[in-house]
Protein backbone atom coordinates (compact mmCIF):
# COMPACT_ATOMS: atom_id res chain seq x y z
CA UNK A 1 0.00 0.00 0.00
CA UNK A 2 0.89 3.82 -0.83
CA UNK A 3 0.86 6.02 2.33
CA UNK A 4 1.26 9.87 1.82
CA UNK A 5 2.87 11.98 5.08
CA UNK A 6 2.00 15.30 4.85
CA UNK A 7 4.03 17.64 6.80
CA UNK A 8 5.81 20.03 6.89
CA UNK A 9 9.00 21.85 9.45
CA UNK A 10 10.72 25.34 9.43
CA UNK A 11 12.73 27.47 12.58
CA UNK A 12 9.41 29.13 13.24
CA UNK A 13 7.00 25.60 12.49
CA UNK A 14 9.33 23.29 14.37
CA UNK A 15 10.40 20.16 13.87
CA UNK A 16 8.05 17.98 16.08
CA UNK A 17 5.81 16.91 12.73
CA UNK A 18 8.45 15.30 11.09
CA UNK A 19 10.46 13.84 13.70
CA UNK A 20 6.89 11.84 15.05
CA UNK A 21 5.67 10.93 11.43
CA UNK A 22 9.10 9.21 11.12
CA UNK A 23 8.71 7.00 14.36
CA UNK A 24 4.63 6.61 13.34
CA UNK A 25 6.42 5.92 9.14
CA UNK A 26 8.21 2.54 11.03
CA UNK A 27 4.61 1.16 11.91
CA UNK A 28 3.74 0.37 8.33
CA UNK A 29 6.24 -1.93 7.70
CA UNK A 30 5.16 -3.44 3.99
CA UNK A 31 4.09 -0.06 3.14
CA UNK A 32 5.49 2.15 0.26
CA UNK A 33 5.69 5.65 2.05
CA UNK A 34 6.01 8.88 0.28
CA UNK A 35 6.86 12.30 2.54
CA UNK A 36 4.82 16.09 0.77
CA UNK A 37 6.32 18.70 2.16
CA UNK A 38 7.52 22.09 1.70
CA UNK A 39 11.15 23.13 1.08
CA UNK A 40 10.80 25.99 3.97
CA UNK A 41 13.93 27.94 5.89
CA UNK A 42 15.06 25.57 8.33
CA UNK A 43 13.55 22.12 7.60
CA UNK A 44 15.06 18.84 8.31
CA UNK A 45 14.02 17.44 5.20
CA UNK A 46 16.84 15.80 5.28
CA UNK A 47 15.57 13.18 7.77
CA UNK A 48 13.49 12.28 5.66
CA UNK A 49 15.99 11.08 3.18
CA UNK A 50 18.24 9.61 5.60
CA UNK A 51 15.25 7.27 6.16
CA UNK A 52 15.26 6.32 2.51
CA UNK A 53 11.59 7.83 1.55
CA UNK A 54 10.56 9.49 -1.42
CA UNK A 55 9.81 12.93 -0.96
CA UNK A 56 7.35 15.60 -2.95
CA UNK A 57 7.76 19.30 -2.57
CA UNK A 58 4.90 21.28 -2.37
CA UNK A 59 4.86 24.73 -3.21
CA UNK A 60 2.21 25.66 -0.99
CA UNK A 61 -0.97 24.05 1.23
CA UNK A 62 -2.99 24.43 -2.11
CA UNK A 63 -5.15 21.20 -2.18
CA UNK A 64 -4.77 20.72 -5.87
CA UNK A 65 -0.90 19.79 -5.60
CA UNK A 66 -1.81 17.58 -3.21
CA UNK A 67 -4.20 15.37 -4.91
CA UNK A 68 -1.62 15.69 -7.84
CA UNK A 69 0.47 13.79 -5.79
CA UNK A 70 -1.80 11.37 -4.45
CA UNK A 71 -3.07 10.75 -8.46
CA UNK A 72 0.62 10.08 -9.08
CA UNK A 73 1.30 7.24 -6.39
CA UNK A 74 -2.33 5.89 -6.34
CA UNK A 75 -2.34 6.70 -2.60
CA UNK A 76 -4.40 4.71 -0.60
CA UNK A 77 -3.89 6.74 3.09
CA UNK A 78 -2.61 10.35 3.91
CA UNK A 79 -1.80 11.01 7.47
CA UNK A 80 -2.05 14.91 7.49
CA UNK A 81 0.11 16.25 10.10
CA UNK A 82 -0.23 19.71 10.20
CA UNK A 83 -1.90 22.48 11.51
CA UNK A 84 -2.74 24.51 8.38
CA UNK A 85 -5.12 21.91 7.18
CA UNK A 86 -8.53 21.63 9.05
CA UNK A 87 -11.48 19.72 8.49
CA UNK A 88 -12.91 21.55 6.00
CA UNK A 89 -9.56 20.92 3.89
CA UNK A 90 -9.94 17.02 4.90
CA UNK A 91 -13.56 16.60 3.91
CA UNK A 92 -12.75 18.41 0.74
CA UNK A 93 -10.03 16.18 0.12
CA UNK A 94 -11.91 12.93 0.70
CA UNK A 95 -15.24 13.66 -1.22
CA UNK A 96 -12.51 14.36 -4.39
CA UNK A 97 -10.36 11.22 -4.01
CA UNK A 98 -12.07 9.07 -1.39
CA UNK A 99 -8.96 8.53 0.07
CA UNK A 100 -8.37 7.06 3.75
CA UNK A 101 -7.62 9.58 5.97
CA UNK A 102 -5.45 9.48 8.90
CA UNK A 103 -4.94 12.66 11.21
CA UNK A 104 -2.61 13.75 14.19
CA UNK A 105 -4.22 16.14 16.74
CA UNK A 106 -2.95 17.78 19.38
CA UNK A 107 -5.51 20.44 20.69
CA UNK A 108 -8.76 18.68 20.55
CA UNK A 109 -9.62 20.27 16.70
CA UNK A 110 -12.38 19.34 14.63
CA UNK A 111 -11.42 16.92 12.40
CA UNK A 112 -13.33 14.45 9.15
CA UNK A 113 -10.36 11.49 9.30
CA UNK A 114 -10.84 7.70 9.52
CA UNK A 115 -8.49 7.24 12.29
CA UNK A 116 -7.36 10.33 14.94
CA UNK A 117 -4.19 10.14 16.97
CA UNK A 118 -3.48 11.90 19.66
CA UNK A 119 -0.67 10.51 21.09
CA UNK A 120 0.55 12.72 24.13
CA UNK A 121 0.41 11.88 27.63
CA UNK A 122 -2.79 14.11 28.09
CA UNK A 123 -4.96 12.87 25.61
CA UNK A 124 -8.70 12.25 26.26
CA UNK A 125 -10.41 9.95 23.70
CA UNK A 126 -13.98 11.39 25.30
CA UNK A 127 -13.45 14.58 24.53
CA UNK A 128 -13.53 14.39 20.70
CA UNK A 129 -17.22 13.11 20.98
CA UNK A 130 -19.10 15.40 18.06
CA UNK A 131 -15.40 16.65 17.00
CA UNK A 132 -14.94 13.40 14.43
CA UNK A 133 -16.99 10.77 12.75
CA UNK A 134 -19.28 8.54 14.40
CA UNK A 135 -16.97 5.62 12.69
CA UNK A 136 -13.88 7.24 13.51
CA UNK A 137 -11.49 5.28 15.14
CA UNK A 138 -9.46 7.08 18.07
CA UNK A 139 -6.25 5.96 19.32
CA UNK A 140 -5.50 8.98 22.33
CA UNK A 141 -3.42 8.71 25.36
CA UNK A 142 0.31 7.16 26.47
CA UNK A 143 -0.66 3.40 25.34
CA UNK A 144 -0.06 5.28 21.84
CA UNK A 145 2.73 7.12 22.85
CA UNK A 146 5.52 7.38 19.62
CA UNK A 147 8.78 6.57 20.65
CA UNK A 148 11.98 5.73 18.89
CA UNK A 149 13.59 2.21 19.81
CA UNK A 150 16.36 4.22 21.31
CA UNK A 151 14.54 5.41 24.01
CA UNK A 152 13.12 1.29 24.94
CA UNK A 153 16.45 0.20 24.69
CA UNK A 154 17.84 3.28 27.08
CA UNK A 155 15.55 2.58 29.67
CA UNK A 156 15.97 -0.62 30.30
CA UNK A 157 19.52 -0.16 30.65
CA UNK A 158 21.14 -0.02 34.13
CA UNK A 159 21.05 3.01 36.50
CA UNK A 160 24.12 5.43 36.06
CA UNK A 161 25.89 5.40 39.70
CA UNK A 162 25.38 8.87 41.36
CA UNK A 163 27.92 11.47 40.28
CA UNK A 164 28.96 15.33 42.28
CA UNK A 165 28.11 16.57 39.02
CA UNK A 166 24.41 16.88 38.21
CA UNK A 167 23.53 16.61 34.59
CA UNK A 168 21.12 18.74 33.37
CA UNK A 169 19.43 18.35 29.47
CA UNK A 170 17.93 21.33 28.22
CA UNK A 171 15.70 20.63 24.72
CA UNK A 172 13.59 23.82 23.74
CA UNK A 173 12.46 22.70 20.65
CA UNK A 174 14.79 21.38 17.51
CA UNK A 175 13.73 25.43 16.32
CA UNK A 176 13.71 27.35 19.67
CA UNK A 177 11.74 29.93 17.93
CA UNK A 178 11.33 31.33 21.39
CA UNK A 179 14.73 31.93 21.31
CA UNK A 180 15.16 30.51 25.22
CA UNK A 181 18.47 28.49 25.20
CA UNK A 182 20.66 31.34 26.12
CA UNK A 183 18.18 32.92 28.50
CA UNK A 184 18.55 29.46 30.29
CA UNK A 185 22.00 28.79 30.29
CA UNK A 186 22.09 32.58 31.89
CA UNK A 187 20.49 31.54 34.94
CA UNK A 188 22.01 28.35 35.06
CA UNK A 189 25.42 29.99 35.61
CA UNK A 190 24.47 30.62 39.17
CA UNK A 191 24.73 26.90 39.99
CA UNK A 192 28.09 24.84 40.47
CA UNK A 193 28.58 21.58 39.93
CA UNK A 194 25.99 21.00 36.93
CA UNK A 195 26.99 20.04 33.46
CA UNK A 196 24.07 20.83 30.62
CA UNK A 197 23.47 18.83 27.40
CA UNK A 198 21.52 21.49 25.61
CA UNK A 199 19.65 19.68 22.02
CA UNK A 200 19.22 21.99 19.16
CA UNK A 201 19.03 21.53 15.05
CA UNK A 202 20.29 23.17 12.34
CA UNK A 203 16.48 24.43 12.17
CA UNK A 204 17.12 26.69 14.81
CA UNK A 205 18.00 30.13 13.38
CA UNK A 206 19.66 31.72 16.79
CA UNK A 207 21.92 28.75 16.65
CA UNK A 208 25.10 30.70 15.30
CA UNK A 209 24.07 32.76 18.74
CA UNK A 210 24.18 29.87 21.07
CA UNK A 211 27.22 28.21 19.37
CA UNK A 212 29.27 31.60 19.95
CA UNK A 213 28.00 31.92 23.63
CA UNK A 214 29.08 28.52 24.87
CA UNK A 215 32.42 28.81 23.60
CA UNK A 216 34.58 28.43 26.74
CA UNK A 217 31.97 27.46 28.88
CA UNK A 218 33.29 24.01 29.55
CA UNK A 219 30.62 22.58 31.69
CA UNK A 220 28.08 23.47 28.49
CA UNK A 221 28.21 20.88 25.85
CA UNK A 222 25.67 21.24 22.31
CA UNK A 223 24.23 18.72 20.38
CA UNK A 224 23.02 19.40 16.90
CA UNK A 225 20.92 17.30 15.08
CA UNK A 226 21.75 14.37 17.66
CA UNK A 227 20.04 11.01 17.32
CA UNK A 228 21.10 10.00 20.73
CA UNK A 229 18.68 11.94 22.56
CA UNK A 230 17.66 8.59 24.46
CA UNK A 231 20.82 8.30 26.32
CA UNK A 232 21.34 12.33 26.88
CA UNK A 233 17.45 12.17 29.05
CA UNK A 234 18.77 8.49 30.76
CA UNK A 235 22.08 10.11 32.16
CA UNK A 236 20.16 13.24 32.94
CA UNK A 237 19.16 14.47 36.65
CA UNK A 238 16.57 16.68 35.09
CA UNK A 239 15.05 18.04 32.18
CA UNK A 240 13.85 21.81 30.86
CA UNK A 241 12.02 21.62 28.11
CA UNK A 242 8.96 22.81 26.44
CA UNK A 243 5.30 21.47 27.19
CA UNK A 244 5.50 19.48 23.68
CA UNK A 245 5.76 16.38 22.41
CA UNK A 246 9.35 15.93 24.36
CA UNK A 247 6.90 15.72 27.33
CA UNK A 248 5.93 12.29 26.56
CA UNK A 249 9.42 11.40 26.02
CA UNK A 250 10.66 12.77 29.24
CA UNK A 251 7.99 11.22 31.60
CA UNK A 252 8.21 7.97 29.77
CA UNK A 253 12.22 7.99 30.69
CA UNK A 254 11.13 8.64 34.15
CA UNK A 255 13.44 12.20 33.93
CA UNK A 256 11.79 14.99 36.47
CA UNK A 257 10.98 18.29 34.86
CA UNK A 258 10.88 21.65 34.36
CA UNK A 259 8.49 22.50 31.32
CA UNK A 260 8.32 26.53 30.01
CA UNK A 261 5.36 27.10 27.87
CA UNK A 262 6.53 29.10 24.88
CA UNK A 263 3.28 28.28 22.31
CA UNK A 264 -0.41 27.96 22.29
CA UNK A 265 -0.41 24.32 20.96
CA UNK A 266 1.49 23.70 23.85
CA UNK A 267 -1.59 24.65 26.15
CA UNK A 268 -3.03 21.26 26.75
CA UNK A 269 0.35 19.57 28.01
CA UNK A 270 0.83 22.83 29.94
CA UNK A 271 -2.31 22.48 31.79
CA UNK A 272 -1.78 18.37 32.05
CA UNK A 273 1.54 18.65 34.06
CA UNK A 274 0.23 21.49 36.40
CA UNK A 275 -2.37 19.60 37.19
CA UNK A 276 -0.28 16.51 38.14
CA UNK A 277 1.84 18.80 40.19
CA UNK A 278 5.09 19.30 37.75
CA UNK A 279 6.82 22.28 37.59
CA UNK A 280 6.08 24.22 35.14
CA UNK A 281 6.03 28.10 33.87
CA UNK A 282 3.44 29.75 31.68
CA UNK A 283 5.81 31.82 30.33
CA UNK A 284 9.58 31.97 30.71
CA UNK A 285 11.06 34.01 33.97
CA UNK A 286 14.24 33.55 35.00
CA UNK A 287 13.29 34.37 38.35
CA UNK A 288 10.72 31.71 38.42
CA UNK A 289 13.29 29.51 36.54
CA UNK A 290 15.79 29.80 39.16
CA UNK A 291 13.46 29.06 42.34
CA UNK A 292 12.71 25.46 40.27
CA UNK A 293 15.84 24.88 39.43
CA UNK A 294 16.56 25.16 42.63
CA UNK A 295 14.17 22.95 43.63
CA UNK A 296 14.87 20.23 41.53
CA UNK A 297 18.84 20.25 42.31
CA UNK A 298 17.65 19.71 45.84
CA UNK A 299 15.59 17.00 44.72
CA UNK A 300 17.65 14.87 43.11
CA UNK A 301 20.35 14.86 45.90
CA UNK A 302 17.41 14.05 48.03
CA UNK A 303 15.35 11.00 46.94
CA UNK A 304 12.20 10.97 48.41
CA UNK A 305 10.95 7.29 47.30
CA UNK A 306 7.17 5.96 47.28
CA UNK A 307 6.77 2.57 49.58
CA UNK A 308 5.02 1.04 46.76
CA UNK A 309 8.70 1.82 44.93
CA UNK A 310 11.07 0.02 47.84
CA UNK A 311 12.92 -3.30 47.76
CA UNK A 312 12.19 -5.52 49.99
CA UNK A 313 15.32 -5.07 51.97
CA UNK A 314 14.17 -1.75 52.53
CA UNK A 315 10.90 -2.33 53.37
CA UNK A 316 12.05 -4.45 56.41
CA UNK A 317 14.82 -1.47 57.51
CA UNK A 318 11.32 0.78 57.34
CA UNK A 319 9.78 -1.74 59.69
CA UNK A 320 12.68 -2.18 62.17
CA UNK A 321 12.41 1.76 62.23
CA UNK A 322 8.72 1.79 63.10
CA UNK A 323 8.82 -1.05 65.59
CA UNK A 324 11.91 0.54 67.36
CA UNK A 325 11.19 1.69 71.53
CA UNK A 326 11.99 5.27 70.81
CA UNK A 327 9.62 5.87 67.62
CA UNK A 328 7.22 3.40 68.23
CA UNK A 329 6.35 5.56 71.88
CA UNK A 330 5.06 8.43 69.88
CA UNK A 331 2.91 6.35 67.75
CA UNK A 332 -1.21 6.23 67.94
CA UNK A 333 -0.74 2.70 67.65
CA UNK A 334 1.87 1.39 70.38
CA UNK A 335 1.45 -2.32 68.99
CA UNK A 336 4.48 -3.90 66.92
CA UNK A 337 3.77 -4.52 63.66
CA UNK A 338 4.27 -7.71 62.11
CA UNK A 339 5.79 -8.38 58.90
CA UNK A 340 3.35 -9.74 57.00
CA UNK A 341 0.86 -6.62 57.58
CA UNK A 342 3.76 -4.03 57.46
CA UNK A 343 4.19 -5.78 53.40
CA UNK A 344 0.26 -5.96 53.15
CA UNK A 345 0.04 -2.10 53.68
CA UNK A 346 2.13 -1.14 51.51
CA UNK A 347 0.31 -3.02 48.51
CA UNK A 348 -2.86 -1.42 49.54
CA UNK A 349 -1.19 1.99 48.89
CA UNK A 350 -1.64 1.41 45.17
CA UNK A 351 -5.06 2.06 45.66
CA UNK A 352 -5.42 4.58 47.84
CA UNK A 353 -5.01 7.58 45.84
CA UNK A 354 -5.69 10.50 48.92
CA UNK A 355 -2.47 8.95 50.89
CA UNK A 356 1.41 8.48 49.49
CA UNK A 357 4.47 7.41 51.74
CA UNK A 358 8.43 8.34 51.47
CA UNK A 359 11.59 6.92 52.18
CA UNK A 360 13.90 10.21 52.58
CA UNK A 361 17.60 9.17 51.59
CA UNK A 362 20.49 11.38 51.08
CA UNK A 363 22.64 9.64 48.45
CA UNK A 364 22.84 6.24 49.98
CA UNK A 365 22.21 7.42 53.41
CA UNK A 366 18.35 6.48 54.59
CA UNK A 367 17.24 9.23 56.60
CA UNK A 368 13.79 9.24 57.79
CA UNK A 369 9.84 8.10 56.83
CA UNK A 370 7.55 10.85 55.73
CA UNK A 371 3.67 10.69 55.22
CA UNK A 372 0.79 12.30 53.69
CA UNK A 373 -2.33 10.74 54.84
CA UNK A 374 -5.84 12.31 54.48
CA UNK A 375 -5.05 14.54 51.72
CA UNK A 376 -7.84 16.80 50.60
CA UNK A 377 -7.54 18.08 47.19
CA UNK A 378 -10.70 19.98 47.38
CA UNK A 379 -10.04 21.87 50.49
CA UNK A 380 -6.13 21.87 49.74
CA UNK A 381 -4.64 20.60 52.96
CA UNK A 382 -2.98 17.36 54.44
CA UNK A 383 -2.20 15.19 57.34
CA UNK A 384 0.88 14.15 57.60
CA UNK A 385 3.56 12.50 59.80
CA UNK A 386 7.37 12.05 60.18
CA UNK A 387 9.67 9.69 62.15
CA UNK A 388 13.58 9.23 61.42
CA UNK A 389 16.15 6.60 61.38
CA UNK A 390 16.75 5.92 65.18
CA UNK A 391 20.45 5.24 64.65
CA UNK A 392 20.61 9.58 63.43
CA UNK A 393 19.95 12.70 65.68
CA UNK A 394 19.70 15.90 64.52
CA UNK A 395 17.98 15.10 61.24
CA UNK A 396 14.01 16.37 62.24
CA UNK A 397 15.01 19.74 60.23
CA UNK A 398 16.14 18.08 57.28
CA UNK A 399 12.64 15.64 56.99
CA UNK A 400 10.93 18.96 57.98
CA UNK A 401 11.92 20.96 54.95
CA UNK A 402 11.45 18.00 52.88
CA UNK A 403 7.40 17.89 54.26
CA UNK A 404 6.71 21.39 53.50
CA UNK A 405 8.22 21.38 49.89
CA UNK A 406 6.76 18.29 49.12
CA UNK A 407 3.18 19.15 50.49
CA UNK A 408 3.15 23.25 49.47
CA UNK A 409 5.29 22.60 45.88
CA UNK A 410 4.01 19.45 44.78
CA UNK A 411 1.07 18.31 46.36
CA UNK A 412 -0.22 22.31 46.03
CA UNK A 413 -2.05 22.53 49.21
CA UNK A 414 -2.43 25.34 51.53
CA UNK A 415 -2.24 24.00 54.96
CA UNK A 416 -0.01 21.04 56.23
CA UNK A 417 -1.49 19.48 59.33
CA UNK A 418 -0.02 16.92 61.83
CA UNK A 419 -1.27 15.65 65.67
CA UNK A 420 1.76 15.03 68.21
CA UNK A 421 1.50 13.90 71.72
CA UNK A 422 1.92 17.13 74.34
CA UNK A 423 4.71 15.29 75.86
CA UNK A 424 6.60 14.78 72.51
CA UNK A 425 8.79 18.05 73.75
CA UNK A 426 11.29 17.89 70.91
CA UNK A 427 8.82 17.15 68.18
CA UNK A 428 6.59 20.56 69.51
CA UNK A 429 10.05 22.23 69.18
CA UNK A 430 10.31 21.23 65.77
CA UNK A 431 7.35 22.37 64.55
CA UNK A 432 7.20 25.48 66.13
CA UNK A 433 10.72 26.35 64.70
CA UNK A 434 8.95 26.25 61.06
CA UNK A 435 6.21 28.00 62.42
CA UNK A 436 3.30 25.64 63.06
CA UNK A 437 0.90 27.43 65.54
CA UNK A 438 -1.36 25.05 67.99
CA UNK A 439 -4.91 24.80 66.54
CA UNK A 440 -6.64 22.52 69.29
CA UNK A 441 -6.56 19.88 71.78
CA UNK A 442 -8.36 16.65 72.16
CA UNK A 443 -7.13 13.45 73.85
CA UNK A 444 -6.48 10.03 72.61
CA UNK A 445 -5.82 6.70 74.40
CA UNK A 446 -5.67 8.97 77.75
CA UNK A 447 -2.90 10.91 76.53
CA UNK A 448 -3.59 14.72 75.22
CA UNK A 449 -2.48 15.17 71.20
CA UNK A 450 -1.86 18.74 70.17
CA UNK A 451 -3.05 19.43 66.40
CA UNK A 452 0.01 22.00 64.90
CA UNK A 453 -0.76 23.88 61.62
CA UNK A 454 1.47 25.75 59.20
CA UNK A 455 -0.46 27.36 56.25
CA UNK A 456 1.48 28.30 53.11
CA UNK A 457 0.41 32.02 53.17
CA UNK A 458 1.86 32.28 56.72
CA UNK A 459 5.73 30.19 56.41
Amino acid sequence: MNILFRADSSSTIGTGHIMRDLVLAEQFKDANIIFATQDLPGNINHKIEEKNYAIEILNSNDMEELINIIKKYSIKMIVIDHYGIDYGYEKALRQITGITIFTLDDTYEKHHCDILLNHNIYADSTRYKNLVPKNCELRCGAGFTLLRDEFRSEKIKQTKATQKTQNIFIAMGGADHSNLNIQILKVLKNFSNIHVNVVTTTANQYLNALQEYIVGKDNVTLHVNTNNIAKLMKKSDFAIVTPSVTVNEIVYMDTPLIAIKTASNQDEMYRYLANKNYLVLESFNKDDLKTKIEILLESTRVKLINFINLSLEEKKMVLAWRNHPNVRKWMFSQETISLDNHLNYINSLHSIEDSVYFLVKEGAQAIGVIDFTSIDYEKRNAKFGIYSNPDLMGVGSFLMRKIIDYGFNILKVETLVSEVFEDNISAIKLYKRYDFRNTMTKQVNNRDVIYMELDNENR
